[in-house]
C-alpha cells in the first residue's frame, strides 16, 4: 500500500502531493515499483497536527480521486479518512475503494462500510479489548491495522508490534504502517529522511509475524524486502 498525501503538512515531506499532476506521477511510479494499493489522504493526523476542517479535506481529496479514476481506472484505491461523510462522498462519487480509518471507527462509519460492502481498515492502536467489535459488526472485509504511531508513545508502539501475533486469531488481514515513523527515528537519533534502512528491518519483522499489507512511503525497497522474505520462506 503506497502512501500519498494531498496535504501541506504530512510528517514526511516527499509524500506530499500538492497538485493533480504530482498525484498522477506518484501513482504511476508507485504502481511501476510494485504497489498493489494506492492510499490517498487529505487530512494529516500526525501527532501535534491541526486537523483540517471537513470541507477542506474534501476540497483536497476530490480532485485527486477524480484524476486517479480517470488516469488509472483499474487501480485499487484506498481513502485515508476517519470522517464518515468524507468516506461517503468518496464512495458515492468514485465507486468502491478501501476505507482506511485511523480512528478505530464509529457506528456511522461501520454502517457506511456495511452498506457499500467495501474493505475497511480497522485501527485498534493497542486496545486489544476493542477488537470485540469485529464480532458484533457485520463488516465482511475487515483489515486490522496495528495503529503504530497512535499507541501512546515509542515504547507502547513497540509493545504493540511485539504483540501482533495475537491478532492472527481473528483471521483477518493485518496491515502494518511503520514507514519512517517516530518509533524508528526517535530512538536511533536520526530523522524521517534517513530512516529508510531501519524501516525495512521492521518491515521484515512485521512480515515474519503475520503482516499481510505494508503501508509504505518507499514502494521499491518494500517490494524488495517482501521478495527476499518470500525467498527465505520458499514462497
Amino acid at each position: 500500500m503506497a502512501i500519498g498525501n494531498v496535504t501541506p503538512d504530512s510528517f514526511y515531506a516527499p509524500s506530499r502531493l500538492t497538485d493533480t499532476d504530482r498525484v498522477i506521477a506518484w501513482a504511476h511510479s508507485a504502481l511501476e515499483d510494485g504497489a498493489d494499493i494506492l492510499d490517498i489522504g487529505a487530512c494529516s493526523t500526525r501527532p501535534g497536527s491541526t486537523l483540517a476542517p471537513e470541507e477542506e479535506e474534501w476540497r483536497r481529496l476530490e480532485p485527486a480521486l477524480k484524476a486517479l479514476r480517470a488516469e488509472l481506472p483499474d487501480a485499487q484505491l484506498s481513502v485515508d479518512t476517519f470522517r464518515p461523510e468524507i468516506a461517503r462522498r468518496a464512495l458515492d462519487s468514485f465507486g468502491p475503494m478501501i476505507i482506511n480509518d485511523i480512528s478505530g471507527g464509529c457506528q456511522a462509519m461501520y454502517d457506511l462500510v456495511c452498506a457499500h460492502e467495501v474493505p475497511y481498515v480497522y485501527t485498534f492502536s493497542g486496545a486489544y479489548n476493542h477488537l470485540v467489535i469485529l464480532d458484533h459488526t457485520p463488516m465482511k472485509h475487515v483489515i486490522i491495522d496495528l495503529g503504530l504511531g497512535f499507541c501512546g508513545g515509542v515504547e507502547q508502539d513497540y509493545e504493540c508490534l511485539r504483540r501482533m501475533d495475537e491478532l492472527r486469531s481473528y483471521n483477518r488481514p493485518i496491515l502494518v504502517g511503520i514507514s519512517r515513523k517516530s518509533m524508528i527515528w526517535k530512538p536511533l537519533g536520526i530523522t524521517p529522511d534517513t530512516s529508510l534502512t531501519p524501516t525495512q528491518a521492521l518491515h521484515l519483522y512485521a512480515l515474519e509475524h503475520g503482516a499481510s499489507i505494508l503501508r509504505v512511503h518507499d514502494v521499491a525497497p518494500a517490494r524488495q524486502t517482501i521478495q527476499l522474505y518470500e525467498m527465505i520462506n520458499g514462497k
